[in-house]
């Protein structure tokens, strides 16, 4: 039988043993105390971070996928990060990925015993066609979910890289990973609520991971989102600032000429700055695996 009171995301937190007893801004006061530990918490395990990103990087760039699996709070946070990366840096959809125990109902509502079971976790991977040039990374705050060890062991088996992102030390998940990244932000205000603490240590972690594997692909110039797709008013807006920004014209010089690429705020501003048309700023990118820096030769 399993001592759940050895997991560090299910210990009693004696800084909140009365909080229930305090004033609404003696509460929150005291919630935003402990929040402050998570930073801290992600910030012992960059280099951990850091190594993932450069494998994410190195097999996305091979026509790889990366690919996240969780349960309740770890499986949304997995989808969300997932579902923000085409609009934010038009990557193909099926290419960051988010699996959550008990599939779409599951993102709303909890689907009861859904993350007991390790074969559902590979079965899950098995729709999908997992391979070895994917990227796995199990997400579960306790560090011992069935689902996602499940996932972990078939990828595993596929020869794909595999890690764990969890804020207990010494789990199953830290054992089952490649790499392992486990920040732990101390227990929860609310005993086990790991949608808390734990919930934002993995947020932040799911950020950097994603967001440092699309710096490396080009995705960003400066600190720009270059590759965001225009699929709404405000995303327009937003590459005409961009392109503004970075090649230093007015919006509605970089209007005119995002018209004439497709709205490819990249392609627009490699035709600006190195004053070319829209295919041989293409192929400048292309030849320069998508980084504006390069395609512009600041690097």
């Amino acid at each position: 039988m399993e001592n759940w009171r050895q997991i560090a995301t299910e210990e009693k937190n004696s800084n909140t043993e009365k909080i229930d007893t305090l004033t609404t801004l003696e509460m929150v006061r005291l919630i935003n105390e402990e929040d402050k530990k998570v930073a801290v918490a992600v910030e012992a395990e960059l280099e951990h971070i850091a190594a993932a990103i450069d494998i994410i990087a190195a097999q996305l760039r091979m026509g790889g996928r990366l690919i996240y699996s969780g349960c309740g709070t770890s499986g949304r946070l997995g989808v969300l990060d997932a579902a923000e990366c085409p609009p934010t840096y038009s990557t193909d959809p099926n290419r960051v990925v988010g699996l959550i125990a008990g599939g779409k109902e599951a993102m709303f509502s909890a689907v009861e015993g859904a993350e007991d079971s390790e074969q559902l976790g590979a079965e899950d991977l098995k729709k999908i066609g997992f391979g070895s040039r994917d990227v796995l990374v199990g997400i579960a705050a306790s560090g011992r979910t069935p689902y996602v060890i499940g996932a972990m062991k078939y990828a595993r088996s596929c020869g794909a890289h595999v890690f764990g992102v969890t804020c207990s030390p010494g789990s199953e998940i830290e054992r089952e990973a490649e790499i392992a990244i486990t920040p732990t932000p101390g227990p929860e205000v609310v005993t086990g609520s790991t949608r808390m603490k734990s919930g934002t240590a993995q947020k932040m972690v799911l950020n950097m991971l994603s967001t440092g594997a699309m710096i490396k692909l080009g995705k960003v110039y400066g600190n720009l989102m270059v590759d965001v797709k225009p699929s709404n008013e405000k995303l327009i807006h937003r590459c005409q600032r961009i392109v503004s920004e970075a090649a230093h014209v007015s919006e509605e010089e970089a209007t005119a000429v995002l018209e004439k690429c497709d709205y490819r705020p990249k392609t627009a501003i490699v035709m600006l700055l190195r004053k070319v048309g829209a295919e041989e700023a293409k192929e400048l990118l292309e030849r320069n695996e998508g980084k504006v820096s390069a395609a512009i030769g600041e690097v």
